[in-house]
């Protein structure tokens, strides 16, 4: 039975930094490059660009919320006076 993974399976791997700062994210380049390399063998990158879901849902439920208060609730926003 072979134990091995490489080359065998298809393995997703996201992050949310791009490849140039892996070396300032893990302090030490060398290494960073060296893991960068063993990843990207044979790998296809698919860069996504725009905002995360994450913070596109929490904006979108801020302004439901927003638009659901009463014009007499005051605003957590804005200081009362």
């Amino acid at each position: 039975m072979n134990m091995r993974r490489y080359e065998n399976r298809a393995t997703i791997m996201t992050s949310n930094r791009p490849l140039e700062e892996w070396g300032k994210l893990l302090g030490d380049v060398p290494t960073a490059g060296a893991i960068l390399d063993r990843f990207l063998h044979h790998a296809q990158v698919i860069a996504i660009a725009g905002k995360s879901y994450r913070v596109k849902d929490t904006t979108a439920k801020g302004q439901e919320t927003q638009k659901g208060r009463k014009s007499n609730e005051p605003s957590t926003t804005e200081p009362a006076s």
